[in-house]
C-alpha cells in the first residue's frame, strides 16, 4: 500500500511539473500621468517604489506556490488598492458629489472569462469583487447598489465609506473645484496587473477610483472588458490607463490583441502604434502594460511619466516611474 502512495505521489508530482512548462512573468502599473522627478522625489519617491515592489514580490510568491495568473492578479492588485498611494481602493479620488465611487475588471485568458463592477462605494478590494462576478454570476458587469447586494452574498464584509478617505485626495478635489477644471497632475493612479503564469496562461485586471470631480456617475474605461483590460492566451493581456473615454472609443485593450493576431504585431510594435500614435493625434493621455504569450512585454506610454514594473522568473523586480526611466530599478540591491 505505501508503495502505491508513493507511485501516486511521484506520478503526480511529475505531471504537475510536465503543467508547469513556462517562466512567469509579472508587469504592473500604478497609473500615467504629470510623474517628474520635480513633483516626486527623495522619500516619496522611495515609497512608490517600495510598493511596486511588494506588489510583484507579492505576485511572485503566489506563482512560486504553483497559483494562477488570476490569483497573481488579484494578490498583485489587492497591494496596490490598499495603498493610499494610488487611485484605487484606499487611495480612490473623490467625485464632484464628494464621494468615492469605483471600478475594476479582470479577465481569464485562458477562456476569455471576465468579471467586473462598476461605481461601488463600500467595498475595499474591487478587484477580489470583480473576481468573484466571473466566477460566481452569470454576468460580466455589475453596477453600484447591486454589485454592492452581491458582495454581501458572496460574503464580502462592506466598509464604511470613510475608509476611503484619504487628505491628499480630497485636497485634489477642492484644487480641481476652485479652477474648475482637471489638473493633468492628480489624473494618475489607475493600478493595474498583466501576468503569464508558470502554465502558459494569461490575465489582466484594473482597479481604479475613476476621475477626479467626476459627475453623474461616470465610468470609465477600467471595469469595461475590451477597453481597459482584455487577456487572450492566443496574443496578449493588457492593462490600461489614461484618458478613460478615449480607451473606451478606441477599445484600446482588444485593439491590442487584434494587431497582434491579425496584423501580426509584436506586443511592442503593437502598443506603441495605439498610444504613441493612434491615442497621441486624438490628443488621449495615458498608457498600457501588456505581456505576450510567449513572456515578452510592453509598458508604453504618452505621458510624462507611469508607474510601473515587473518581474520575470530568476530575475529581481524592476521598477520605474519617469519618462527618461533614471528611477531606482531595483530597491533591493
Amino acid at each position: 500500500m505505501k508503495k502505491l502512495i508513493i507511485l501516486l505521489l511521484i506520478s503526480s508530482a511529475f505531471l504537475w511539473g510536465q503543467k508547469r512548462k513556462t517562466n512567469y512573468v509579472i508587469v504592473i502599473h500604478g497609473g500615467a500621468g504629470t510623474i517628474t522627478h520635480q513633483r516626486i522625489f527623495g522619500e516619496k519617491q522611495k515609497e512608490y517604489e517600495k510598493k511596486l515592489t511588494e506588489a510583484l514580490l507579492t505576485g511572485k510568491s503566489v506563482l512560486e506556490k504553483g497559483g494562477t495568473a488570476l490569483d497573481c492578479v488579484e494578490k498583485v492588485i489587492n497591494v496596490l488598492e490598499d495603498s493610499p498611494l494610488f487611485n484605487a481602493g484606499k487611495g480612490a479620488v473623490f467625485t464632484g458629489e464628494g464621494r468615492n465611487e469605483l471600478d475594476a475588471s479582470i479577465m481569464n485568458g485562458k477562456n476569455l472569462e471576465a468579471g467586473a463592477v462598476a461605481g461601488v462605494r463600500h467595498i475595499k478590494n474591487p478587484i477580489s469583487l470583480a473576481r468573484l462576478v466571473m466566477e460566481k454570476s452569470p454576468h460580466v458587469l455589475l453596477y453600484g447598489a447591486g454589485a454592492e447586494e452581491f458582495a454581501k452574498l458572496q460574503g464580502i464584509n462592506l466598509v464604511d465609506t470613510s475608509y476611503f478617505f484619504t487628505q491628499s485626495r480630497w485636497d485634489a478635489l477642492m484644487r480641481i473645484k476652485q479652477k474648475e477644471k482637471m489638473e493633468a497632475g492628480d489624473k494618475h493612479g489607475t493600478v493595474g496587473c498583466v501576468v503569464l503564469d508558470g502554465y502558459g496562461n494569461l490575465a489582466a485586471g484594473t482597479s481604479t477610483g475613476g476621475m477626479t470631480n467626476k459627475r453623474w456617475n461616470r465610468i470609465g474605461d477600467s471595469p469595461i472588458i475590451g477597453a481597459g483590460t482584455y487577456a487572450d492566451n492566443k496574443s496578449c493581456a493588457v492593462s490600461c490607463t489614461g484618458h478613460g473615454e478615449f480607451f473606451i472609443r478606441n477599445a484600446v485593450a482588444y485593439d491590442m490583441t487584434a494587431r497582434m493576431k491579425y496584423l501580426h504585431s509584436s506586443v511592442t510594435e503593437a502598443a506603441k502604434q495605439i498610444i504613441l500614435h493612434k491615442l497621441k493625434k486624438q490628443g488621449a493621455a495615458g498608457g498600457l502594460i501588456a505581456v505576450d504569450k510567449e513572456g515578452n512585454i510592453a509598458m508604453v506610454f504618452n505621458t510624462k511619466g507611469m508607474f510601473r514594473g515587473y518581474l520575470k522568473k530568476g530575475s529581481a523586480p524592476v521598477v520605474k516611474m519617469f519618462g527618461d526611466d533614471r528611477s531606482i530599478s531595483n530597491p533591493r540591491k
